[in-house]
Protein backbone atom coordinates (compact mmCIF):
# COMPACT_ATOMS: atom_id res chain seq x y z
CA UNK A 1 0.00 0.00 0.00
CA UNK A 2 1.26 3.49 -0.82
CA UNK A 3 1.69 5.51 2.38
CA UNK A 4 -1.62 7.18 3.18
CA UNK A 5 -1.39 10.58 4.85
CA UNK A 6 -3.81 11.23 7.70
CA UNK A 7 -4.37 14.57 9.47
CA UNK A 8 -5.81 14.07 12.99
CA UNK A 9 -7.21 17.21 14.62
CA UNK A 10 -8.06 17.13 18.35
CA UNK A 11 -7.34 19.55 21.20
CA UNK A 12 -6.55 16.49 23.39
CA UNK A 13 -4.31 14.83 20.82
CA UNK A 14 -1.91 13.47 23.46
CA UNK A 15 -4.64 11.15 24.75
CA UNK A 16 -4.85 9.61 21.28
CA UNK A 17 -1.21 8.51 21.14
CA UNK A 18 -2.04 4.75 21.29
CA UNK A 19 -4.42 5.14 18.32
CA UNK A 20 -1.80 7.02 16.31
CA UNK A 21 0.89 4.38 17.03
CA UNK A 22 -1.58 1.68 15.96
CA UNK A 23 -2.13 3.42 12.61
CA UNK A 24 1.59 4.04 12.08
CA UNK A 25 2.24 0.31 12.53
CA UNK A 26 -0.24 -0.21 9.69
CA UNK A 27 1.90 2.14 7.51
CA UNK A 28 -0.39 5.17 7.74
CA UNK A 29 1.48 8.49 8.03
CA UNK A 30 -0.25 10.54 10.74
CA UNK A 31 0.17 14.31 11.20
CA UNK A 32 -1.46 15.85 14.29
CA UNK A 33 -2.98 19.27 14.97
CA UNK A 34 -4.44 20.59 18.23
CA UNK A 35 -6.79 23.24 16.84
CA UNK A 36 -8.78 24.12 13.76
CA UNK A 37 -6.39 26.94 12.91
CA UNK A 38 -3.38 24.60 13.10
CA UNK A 39 -5.21 22.06 10.93
CA UNK A 40 -5.87 24.66 8.22
CA UNK A 41 -2.18 25.64 8.23
CA UNK A 42 -1.18 21.97 7.77
CA UNK A 43 -3.62 21.61 4.86
CA UNK A 44 -2.05 24.67 3.21
CA UNK A 45 1.43 23.13 3.49
CA UNK A 46 0.87 19.50 2.44
CA UNK A 47 -1.57 17.12 0.78
CA UNK A 48 -3.59 14.72 2.94
CA UNK A 49 -5.70 11.72 1.95
CA UNK A 50 -8.15 12.06 4.87
CA UNK A 51 -8.84 14.17 7.98
CA UNK A 52 -10.08 13.01 11.39
CA UNK A 53 -11.67 16.06 13.01
CA UNK A 54 -12.81 16.52 16.61
CA UNK A 55 -16.09 18.42 16.73
CA UNK A 56 -15.70 19.98 20.19
CA UNK A 57 -12.58 22.20 20.23
CA UNK A 58 -11.86 25.67 21.67
CA UNK A 59 -11.39 28.44 19.10
CA UNK A 60 -12.59 27.26 15.71
CA UNK A 61 -15.18 24.53 16.33
CA UNK A 62 -15.12 21.29 14.39
CA UNK A 63 -18.03 22.43 12.19
CA UNK A 64 -16.33 25.77 11.47
CA UNK A 65 -13.07 23.97 10.65
CA UNK A 66 -14.98 21.54 8.43
CA UNK A 67 -16.50 24.45 6.52
CA UNK A 68 -13.05 26.03 5.98
CA UNK A 69 -11.53 22.71 4.87
CA UNK A 70 -14.31 22.16 2.32
CA UNK A 71 -13.77 25.65 0.91
CA UNK A 72 -10.07 24.89 0.38
CA UNK A 73 -10.38 21.24 -0.74
CA UNK A 74 -13.94 20.18 -1.50
CA UNK A 75 -13.00 16.55 -2.23
CA UNK A 76 -10.83 15.89 0.84
CA UNK A 77 -12.67 13.25 2.97
CA UNK A 78 -13.32 14.43 6.55
CA UNK A 79 -14.39 12.05 9.34
CA UNK A 80 -16.09 13.92 12.21
CA UNK A 81 -15.43 12.64 15.75
CA UNK A 82 -17.59 13.94 18.60
CA UNK A 83 -18.70 13.25 22.16
CA UNK A 84 -22.11 14.66 21.35
CA UNK A 85 -24.96 12.79 19.74
CA UNK A 86 -27.03 15.94 19.35
CA UNK A 87 -29.05 15.70 16.18
CA UNK A 88 -28.36 19.22 14.89
CA UNK A 89 -24.58 18.61 14.97
CA UNK A 90 -24.97 15.40 12.97
CA UNK A 91 -27.29 17.10 10.49
CA UNK A 92 -24.93 20.05 9.98
CA UNK A 93 -21.93 17.76 9.56
CA UNK A 94 -23.75 15.49 7.11
CA UNK A 95 -25.04 18.56 5.23
CA UNK A 96 -21.42 19.68 4.86
CA UNK A 97 -20.65 16.34 3.22
CA UNK A 98 -18.56 14.55 5.81
CA UNK A 99 -17.22 11.14 4.80
CA UNK A 100 -18.05 9.45 8.12
CA UNK A 101 -19.23 10.18 11.68
CA UNK A 102 -17.76 8.54 14.82
CA UNK A 103 -18.84 8.93 18.48
CA UNK A 104 -16.19 9.11 21.23
CA UNK A 105 -14.66 7.08 22.72
CA UNK A 106 -13.40 5.56 19.48
CA UNK A 107 -11.31 2.40 19.36
CA UNK A 108 -8.48 1.73 16.87
CA UNK A 109 -10.52 -0.76 14.84
CA UNK A 110 -13.29 1.81 14.27
CA UNK A 111 -10.68 4.22 12.94
CA UNK A 112 -9.17 1.53 10.69
CA UNK A 113 -12.59 0.55 9.37
CA UNK A 114 -13.39 4.19 8.55
CA UNK A 115 -10.07 4.53 6.69
CA UNK A 116 -10.69 1.36 4.68
CA UNK A 117 -14.28 2.35 3.94
CA UNK A 118 -13.29 5.78 2.63
CA UNK A 119 -9.91 5.19 1.01
CA UNK A 120 -9.75 1.52 0.07
CA UNK A 121 -13.35 1.13 -1.02
CA UNK A 122 -12.72 1.57 -4.74
CA UNK A 123 -9.65 -0.69 -4.62
CA UNK A 124 -11.50 -3.43 -2.72
CA UNK A 125 -14.49 -3.20 -5.08
CA UNK A 126 -12.11 -3.27 -8.04
CA UNK A 127 -10.30 -6.37 -6.74
CA UNK A 128 -13.56 -8.21 -6.01
CA UNK A 129 -15.02 -7.29 -9.44
CA UNK A 130 -11.84 -8.45 -11.19
CA UNK A 131 -11.79 -11.71 -9.23
CA UNK A 132 -15.52 -12.36 -9.91
CA UNK A 133 -15.09 -11.69 -13.64
CA UNK A 134 -12.06 -14.01 -13.82
CA UNK A 135 -14.32 -16.82 -12.60
CA UNK A 136 -17.19 -15.78 -14.88
CA UNK A 137 -14.82 -15.45 -17.87
CA UNK A 138 -14.18 -19.20 -17.90
CA UNK A 139 -17.89 -19.92 -17.55
CA UNK A 140 -18.82 -17.54 -20.42
CA UNK A 141 -16.08 -19.06 -22.61
CA UNK A 142 -17.49 -22.56 -22.00
CA UNK A 143 -21.11 -21.45 -22.48
CA UNK A 144 -20.23 -19.67 -25.72
CA UNK A 145 -19.16 -22.91 -27.35
CA UNK A 146 -22.53 -24.48 -26.54
CA UNK A 147 -25.00 -21.62 -27.15
CA UNK A 148 -27.47 -22.77 -29.77
CA UNK A 149 -30.71 -20.80 -29.43
CA UNK A 150 -31.82 -17.19 -29.70
CA UNK A 151 -32.76 -17.19 -25.98
CA UNK A 152 -29.27 -18.36 -24.97
CA UNK A 153 -27.61 -15.74 -27.19
CA UNK A 154 -29.71 -12.96 -25.68
CA UNK A 155 -28.85 -14.17 -22.18
CA UNK A 156 -25.13 -14.45 -22.99
CA UNK A 157 -25.04 -10.96 -24.49
CA UNK A 158 -26.76 -9.52 -21.41
CA UNK A 159 -24.09 -11.19 -19.23
CA UNK A 160 -21.33 -9.60 -21.32
CA UNK A 161 -23.02 -6.19 -20.96
CA UNK A 162 -23.33 -6.71 -17.20
CA UNK A 163 -19.59 -7.36 -16.89
CA UNK A 164 -18.71 -4.50 -19.22
CA UNK A 165 -20.59 -2.12 -16.92
CA UNK A 166 -19.03 -3.69 -13.81
CA UNK A 167 -15.49 -3.45 -15.16
CA UNK A 168 -15.67 0.01 -16.72
CA UNK A 169 -14.57 1.86 -13.57
CA UNK A 170 -11.77 -0.42 -12.41
CA UNK A 171 -8.16 0.47 -12.99
CA UNK A 172 -7.10 -2.96 -14.30
CA UNK A 173 -7.24 -2.28 -18.05
CA UNK A 174 -6.01 -5.82 -18.70
CA UNK A 175 -9.34 -7.20 -17.49
CA UNK A 176 -11.22 -4.86 -19.80
CA UNK A 177 -9.10 -6.01 -22.75
CA UNK A 178 -9.94 -9.63 -21.92
CA UNK A 179 -13.66 -8.74 -21.92
CA UNK A 180 -13.26 -6.94 -25.28
CA UNK A 181 -11.64 -10.02 -26.83
CA UNK A 182 -14.46 -12.14 -25.41
CA UNK A 183 -17.04 -9.83 -27.04
CA UNK A 184 -15.23 -10.15 -30.40
CA UNK A 185 -15.26 -13.95 -30.10
CA UNK A 186 -18.94 -13.88 -29.10
CA UNK A 187 -19.75 -11.84 -32.21
CA UNK A 188 -17.86 -14.30 -34.42
CA UNK A 189 -19.93 -17.19 -33.04
CA UNK A 190 -23.16 -15.15 -33.13
CA UNK A 191 -22.68 -14.36 -36.84
CA UNK A 192 -22.37 -18.10 -37.55
CA UNK A 193 -25.56 -18.70 -35.57
CA UNK A 194 -27.48 -15.99 -37.51
CA UNK A 195 -26.12 -17.22 -40.86
CA UNK A 196 -27.38 -20.71 -40.09
CA UNK A 197 -30.74 -19.89 -38.45
CA UNK A 198 -32.08 -16.50 -39.57
CA UNK A 199 -33.93 -17.65 -42.77
CA UNK A 200 -35.60 -20.48 -40.81
CA UNK A 201 -37.20 -18.03 -38.38
CA UNK A 202 -39.58 -16.92 -41.14
CA UNK A 203 -40.60 -20.49 -41.93
CA UNK A 204 -41.06 -21.67 -38.33
CA UNK A 205 -42.65 -19.06 -36.06
CA UNK A 206 -42.37 -21.41 -33.07
CA UNK A 207 -38.56 -21.36 -33.26
CA UNK A 208 -38.28 -17.63 -33.99
CA UNK A 209 -37.60 -14.95 -31.40
CA UNK A 210 -39.82 -11.89 -31.14
CA UNK A 211 -38.50 -9.66 -33.94
CA UNK A 212 -39.16 -6.15 -35.21
CA UNK A 213 -42.23 -7.12 -37.25
CA UNK A 214 -43.82 -9.22 -34.47
CA UNK A 215 -42.93 -6.91 -31.55
CA UNK A 216 -46.14 -4.88 -31.56
CA UNK A 217 -48.52 -7.84 -31.79
CA UNK A 218 -46.61 -10.09 -29.37
CA UNK A 219 -45.38 -7.72 -26.67
CA UNK A 220 -46.88 -4.23 -27.04
CA UNK A 221 -50.54 -5.02 -27.77
CA UNK A 222 -50.96 -7.16 -24.58
CA UNK A 223 -49.77 -4.20 -22.47
CA UNK A 224 -52.42 -1.81 -23.79
CA UNK A 225 -55.48 -3.11 -22.00
CA UNK A 226 -55.37 -1.73 -18.46
CA UNK A 227 -53.95 1.83 -18.46
CA UNK A 228 -52.85 4.64 -20.78
CA UNK A 229 -49.43 3.77 -22.20
CA UNK A 230 -46.47 5.82 -23.38
CA UNK A 231 -44.42 3.89 -25.94
CA UNK A 232 -40.96 5.43 -26.39
CA UNK A 233 -38.85 4.18 -29.31
CA UNK A 234 -35.33 5.62 -28.97
CA UNK A 235 -33.69 5.24 -32.37
CA UNK A 236 -30.37 3.37 -32.38
CA UNK A 237 -30.34 2.50 -28.65
CA UNK A 238 -27.99 -0.30 -27.63
CA UNK A 239 -28.60 -2.51 -24.62
CA UNK A 240 -25.67 -1.01 -22.69
CA UNK A 241 -26.96 2.52 -23.29
CA UNK A 242 -30.37 1.54 -21.92
CA UNK A 243 -28.67 0.10 -18.81
CA UNK A 244 -26.73 3.38 -18.43
CA UNK A 245 -29.83 5.55 -18.16
CA UNK A 246 -32.23 3.02 -16.62
CA UNK A 247 -31.37 4.26 -13.06
CA UNK A 248 -32.55 7.77 -14.04
CA UNK A 249 -35.88 6.38 -15.33
CA UNK A 250 -36.17 4.41 -12.06
CA UNK A 251 -36.68 7.62 -10.08
CA UNK A 252 -40.12 7.94 -11.68
CA UNK A 253 -40.88 4.34 -12.70
CA UNK A 254 -40.37 0.84 -11.36
CA UNK A 255 -39.55 -1.88 -13.85
CA UNK A 256 -42.14 -4.59 -14.32
CA UNK A 257 -40.31 -6.60 -16.98
CA UNK A 258 -37.32 -6.36 -19.26
CA UNK A 259 -36.71 -8.60 -22.27
CA UNK A 260 -34.53 -8.65 -25.34
CA UNK A 261 -35.87 -8.96 -28.86
CA UNK A 262 -34.15 -9.23 -32.25
CA UNK A 263 -33.95 -6.53 -34.89
CA UNK A 264 -34.55 -7.76 -38.42
CA UNK A 265 -31.83 -7.45 -41.06
CA UNK A 266 -30.75 -4.96 -42.21
CA UNK A 267 -30.46 -3.43 -38.73
CA UNK A 268 -31.25 -0.03 -40.24
CA UNK A 269 -34.01 2.43 -39.42
CA UNK A 270 -35.95 2.27 -42.69
CA UNK A 271 -36.23 -1.52 -42.38
CA UNK A 272 -36.39 -2.23 -38.64
CA UNK A 273 -38.48 0.71 -37.44
CA UNK A 274 -40.97 0.52 -40.30
CA UNK A 275 -41.28 -3.20 -39.46
CA UNK A 276 -42.17 -2.38 -35.83
CA UNK A 277 -44.90 0.07 -36.80
CA UNK A 278 -46.30 -1.90 -39.74
CA UNK A 279 -46.07 -5.37 -38.19
CA UNK A 280 -44.78 -6.48 -41.60
CA UNK A 281 -41.48 -7.49 -43.15
CA UNK A 282 -40.08 -5.11 -45.82
CA UNK A 283 -41.15 -7.24 -48.80
CA UNK A 284 -44.74 -7.25 -47.44
CA UNK A 285 -44.62 -3.48 -46.88
CA UNK A 286 -43.50 -3.01 -50.48
CA UNK A 287 -46.30 -5.29 -51.75
CA UNK A 288 -49.16 -4.01 -49.56
CA UNK A 289 -48.23 -0.34 -49.19
CA UNK A 290 -46.46 0.70 -52.39
CA UNK A 291 -47.11 4.39 -51.70
CA UNK A 292 -45.40 4.29 -48.29
CA UNK A 293 -42.37 2.06 -48.93
CA UNK A 294 -39.17 3.34 -50.56
CA UNK A 295 -36.19 1.13 -51.46
CA UNK A 296 -32.59 2.13 -50.75
CA UNK A 297 -32.01 3.63 -54.17
CA UNK A 298 -35.31 5.57 -54.29
CA UNK A 299 -35.29 9.31 -53.67
CA UNK A 300 -36.96 10.69 -50.54
CA UNK A 301 -37.26 10.04 -46.80
CA UNK A 302 -37.52 6.36 -45.96
CA UNK A 303 -39.38 6.78 -42.64
CA UNK A 304 -42.09 9.24 -43.56
CA UNK A 305 -45.03 6.86 -43.08
CA UNK A 306 -44.58 5.24 -39.65
CA UNK A 307 -47.81 6.91 -38.54
CA UNK A 308 -49.65 5.40 -41.54
CA UNK A 309 -48.08 1.98 -41.02
CA UNK A 310 -49.16 1.99 -37.36
CA UNK A 311 -52.73 3.00 -38.24
CA UNK A 312 -52.92 0.11 -40.73
CA UNK A 313 -51.52 -2.36 -38.17
CA UNK A 314 -53.96 -1.26 -35.44
CA UNK A 315 -56.82 -1.71 -37.91
CA UNK A 316 -55.54 -5.16 -38.94
CA UNK A 317 -55.32 -6.18 -35.26
CA UNK A 318 -58.88 -4.93 -34.66
CA UNK A 319 -57.71 -2.40 -32.05
CA UNK A 320 -60.17 0.45 -31.67
CA UNK A 321 -58.11 2.74 -29.42
CA UNK A 322 -57.37 6.46 -29.09
CA UNK A 323 -53.73 7.06 -30.01
CA UNK A 324 -51.22 9.67 -31.17
CA UNK A 325 -47.80 9.46 -32.78
CA UNK A 326 -44.95 11.99 -32.30
CA UNK A 327 -41.53 11.96 -33.93
CA UNK A 328 -38.90 14.09 -32.17
CA UNK A 329 -35.81 15.04 -34.21
CA UNK A 330 -34.88 18.35 -32.57
CA UNK A 331 -34.74 20.05 -29.18
CA UNK A 332 -37.51 22.42 -30.30
CA UNK A 333 -39.87 19.52 -31.13
CA UNK A 334 -39.01 17.87 -27.80
CA UNK A 335 -39.77 21.04 -25.84
CA UNK A 336 -43.07 21.48 -27.69
CA UNK A 337 -44.20 17.99 -26.65
CA UNK A 338 -43.12 18.64 -23.03
CA UNK A 339 -45.22 21.80 -22.98
CA UNK A 340 -48.28 20.05 -24.45
CA UNK A 341 -47.96 16.57 -22.93
CA UNK A 342 -51.03 17.00 -20.71
CA UNK A 343 -53.10 16.89 -23.92
CA UNK A 344 -52.22 13.16 -24.15
CA UNK A 345 -54.07 12.28 -20.94
CA UNK A 346 -57.10 10.72 -22.66
CA UNK A 347 -55.08 8.58 -25.10
CA UNK A 348 -54.87 4.81 -24.72
CA UNK A 349 -51.51 4.93 -26.52
CA UNK A 350 -49.04 7.75 -27.05
CA UNK A 351 -46.07 6.86 -29.28
CA UNK A 352 -42.89 8.93 -29.16
CA UNK A 353 -40.05 8.19 -31.57
CA UNK A 354 -36.91 9.95 -30.33
CA UNK A 355 -34.07 10.42 -32.79
CA UNK A 356 -31.23 11.85 -30.69
CA UNK A 357 -29.03 8.73 -30.24
CA UNK A 358 -29.04 8.13 -34.00
CA UNK A 359 -27.99 11.75 -34.56
CA UNK A 360 -25.22 11.27 -31.98
CA UNK A 361 -23.80 8.25 -33.82
CA UNK A 362 -23.85 10.14 -37.14
CA UNK A 363 -22.22 13.18 -35.50
CA UNK A 364 -19.37 10.97 -34.31
CA UNK A 365 -18.59 10.24 -37.96
CA UNK A 366 -18.77 13.86 -39.05
CA UNK A 367 -17.53 15.94 -36.10
CA UNK A 368 -14.09 15.75 -34.47
CA UNK A 369 -15.40 16.97 -31.10
CA UNK A 370 -17.92 14.08 -30.92
CA UNK A 371 -15.21 11.62 -31.99
CA UNK A 372 -13.25 12.83 -28.98
CA UNK A 373 -16.22 12.73 -26.60
CA UNK A 374 -17.38 9.27 -27.73
CA UNK A 375 -14.04 7.62 -28.44
CA UNK A 376 -15.13 4.20 -27.11
CA UNK A 377 -18.20 2.36 -25.82
CA UNK A 378 -17.74 3.62 -22.26
CA UNK A 379 -17.68 7.30 -23.30
CA UNK A 380 -20.50 6.71 -25.83
CA UNK A 381 -22.64 5.33 -22.97
CA UNK A 382 -21.68 8.24 -20.75
CA UNK A 383 -22.61 10.75 -23.45
CA UNK A 384 -26.00 9.06 -23.94
CA UNK A 385 -26.61 9.15 -20.19
CA UNK A 386 -25.66 12.82 -19.97
CA UNK A 387 -27.99 13.68 -22.86
CA UNK A 388 -30.88 11.73 -21.34
CA UNK A 389 -30.47 13.39 -17.92
CA UNK A 390 -30.93 16.81 -19.51
CA UNK A 391 -33.34 15.96 -22.32
CA UNK A 392 -37.00 16.79 -22.98
CA UNK A 393 -37.49 13.00 -23.16
CA UNK A 394 -36.84 12.67 -19.42
CA UNK A 395 -39.34 15.48 -18.73
CA UNK A 396 -41.90 13.70 -20.93
CA UNK A 397 -41.34 10.46 -18.97
CA UNK A 398 -41.64 12.29 -15.62
CA UNK A 399 -44.93 13.89 -16.71
CA UNK A 400 -46.20 10.52 -17.93
CA UNK A 401 -45.47 9.01 -14.49
CA UNK A 402 -47.39 11.80 -12.75
CA UNK A 403 -50.33 11.20 -15.11
CA UNK A 404 -50.33 7.45 -14.36
CA UNK A 405 -49.09 6.24 -17.74
CA UNK A 406 -47.53 2.82 -18.13
CA UNK A 407 -44.15 3.24 -19.88
CA UNK A 408 -42.65 1.01 -22.57
CA UNK A 409 -39.11 1.83 -23.68
CA UNK A 410 -37.57 0.12 -26.68
CA UNK A 411 -35.64 0.78 -29.89
CA UNK A 412 -35.47 -0.27 -33.53
CA UNK A 413 -31.86 -1.54 -33.65
CA UNK A 414 -28.48 -1.04 -31.98
CA UNK A 415 -25.14 0.09 -33.32
CA UNK A 416 -21.52 -1.09 -33.32
CA UNK A 417 -18.16 0.65 -33.23
CA UNK A 418 -16.62 -0.41 -36.56
CA UNK A 419 -12.89 -1.12 -36.58
CA UNK A 420 -11.91 -3.07 -39.70
CA UNK A 421 -12.62 -2.45 -43.42
CA UNK A 422 -13.78 -5.07 -45.89
CA UNK A 423 -13.50 -4.35 -49.63
CA UNK A 424 -16.65 -4.41 -51.71
CA UNK A 425 -17.31 -3.55 -55.37
CA UNK A 426 -20.72 -2.66 -56.79
CA UNK A 427 -22.29 -0.62 -59.58
CA UNK A 428 -23.53 2.96 -59.23
CA UNK A 429 -26.94 1.77 -57.99
CA UNK A 430 -25.49 -0.06 -54.97
CA UNK A 431 -26.83 1.22 -51.63
CA UNK A 432 -24.53 3.48 -49.58
CA UNK A 433 -24.80 2.01 -46.07
CA UNK A 434 -21.47 0.91 -44.55
CA UNK A 435 -22.83 -2.20 -42.82
CA UNK A 436 -25.03 -3.63 -45.57
CA UNK A 437 -25.22 -3.37 -49.34
CA UNK A 438 -27.94 -4.19 -51.79
CA UNK A 439 -27.45 -4.16 -55.55
CA UNK A 440 -26.46 -6.22 -58.60
CA UNK A 441 -23.14 -7.97 -59.19
CA UNK A 442 -21.67 -7.28 -55.76
CA UNK A 443 -18.09 -8.48 -55.30
CA UNK A 444 -16.99 -9.02 -51.71
CA UNK A 445 -14.94 -11.09 -49.27
CA UNK A 446 -17.07 -14.19 -48.52
CA UNK A 447 -15.68 -14.62 -45.00
CA UNK A 448 -16.64 -11.05 -44.03
CA UNK A 449 -20.33 -11.13 -44.91
CA UNK A 450 -23.64 -12.83 -44.42
CA UNK A 451 -25.02 -12.97 -47.98
CA UNK A 452 -28.66 -13.18 -49.05
CA UNK A 453 -28.45 -14.01 -52.76
CA UNK A 454 -32.24 -14.32 -52.91
CA UNK A 455 -33.68 -11.52 -50.71
CA UNK A 456 -37.14 -13.15 -50.81
CA UNK A 457 -35.84 -15.87 -48.45
CA UNK A 458 -35.50 -13.28 -45.70
CA UNK A 459 -38.49 -11.19 -46.79
CA UNK A 460 -36.55 -8.29 -48.25
CA UNK A 461 -37.50 -6.52 -51.48
CA UNK A 462 -35.37 -7.12 -54.56
CA UNK A 463 -34.79 -3.86 -56.42
CA UNK A 464 -34.35 -5.89 -59.63
CA UNK A 465 -34.14 -9.55 -60.67
CA UNK A 466 -30.46 -10.03 -59.81
CA UNK A 467 -30.33 -7.95 -56.62
CA UNK A 468 -28.78 -9.46 -53.51
CA UNK A 469 -28.06 -8.23 -49.97
CA UNK A 470 -24.83 -8.57 -48.01
CA UNK A 471 -24.44 -7.79 -44.31
CA UNK A 472 -21.12 -7.00 -42.61
CA UNK A 473 -20.20 -9.28 -39.71
CA UNK A 474 -18.85 -8.22 -36.31
CA UNK A 475 -17.03 -4.88 -36.34
CA UNK A 476 -16.36 -4.75 -40.12
CA UNK A 477 -17.44 -1.96 -42.47
CA UNK A 478 -17.61 -1.94 -46.26
CA UNK A 479 -15.16 0.21 -48.21
CA UNK A 480 -14.83 0.71 -51.98
CA UNK A 481 -11.35 0.23 -53.53
CA UNK A 482 -11.23 3.77 -54.96
CA UNK A 483 -9.95 6.34 -52.45
CA UNK A 484 -9.71 3.40 -50.04
CA UNK A 485 -7.24 4.76 -47.44
CA UNK A 486 -9.04 8.07 -46.97
CA UNK A 487 -12.40 6.30 -46.70
CA UNK A 488 -11.08 3.79 -44.16
CA UNK A 489 -9.46 6.39 -41.89
CA UNK A 490 -12.63 8.55 -42.05
CA UNK A 491 -15.01 5.76 -40.98
CA UNK A 492 -12.86 3.61 -38.69
CA UNK A 493 -13.93 3.90 -35.01
CA UNK A 494 -17.35 5.31 -35.86
CA UNK A 495 -20.75 3.91 -34.82
CA UNK A 496 -22.62 2.23 -37.68
CA UNK A 497 -25.60 -0.09 -38.05
CA UNK A 498 -27.17 -2.31 -40.68
CA UNK A 499 -25.10 -5.44 -40.20
CA UNK A 500 -24.92 -8.57 -38.04
CA UNK A 501 -23.68 -8.21 -34.47
CA UNK A 502 -24.95 -8.74 -30.94
CA UNK A 503 -24.89 -4.95 -30.44
CA UNK A 504 -27.14 -4.26 -33.46
CA UNK A 505 -29.54 -7.21 -33.31
CA UNK A 506 -30.20 -7.97 -29.60
CA UNK A 507 -32.02 -4.95 -28.26
CA UNK A 508 -33.99 -3.93 -25.14
CA UNK A 509 -37.71 -3.89 -24.42
CA UNK A 510 -38.77 -2.70 -20.96
CA UNK A 511 -42.19 -2.24 -19.37
CA UNK A 512 -42.40 0.07 -16.34
CA UNK A 513 -45.14 1.32 -14.01
CA UNK A 514 -45.27 4.68 -12.19
CA UNK A 515 -43.81 4.70 -8.67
Amino acid sequence: MTDIKVLWVDDEIDLLKPHILFLEKKNYVVTTAQSGTEALEEIEQQQFDIVFLDENMPGLTGLETLSEIKEKQANLPVVMITKSEEEYIMEEAIGAKIADYLIKPVNPNQILLSLKKNLDHSRLVSEKTTSDYQQEFRKIAMDMSMVNSHEEWAELYQRLIYWELQLEDIEDTGMFEILESQKIEANTQFCKFIDKNYPDWFRDQEEAPVMSHTLFKDWIQPELSDSPTLLVVVDNLRYDQWKAFEPIVSNAYKKEKEKAFYSILPTATQYARNAIFSGLMPSEMERLHKDWWLNDTDEGGKNMHEHDFLRAQLKRLGMDIKWEYHKISSLKQGRRLVDNFKSQKNNDLTVVVYNFVDMLSHSKTEMEVIKELASNDKSYRSLTQSWFKNSPLLEIIQQAAQMGFKLIITTDHGTINVKNPSKVIGDKNTSLNLRYKTGRSLTYEDKDVLAAKDPKNIHLPAINMSSSFIFAKGDLFFAYPNNYNHYVSYYRNTYQHGGVSLEEMIIPFAVLNPR
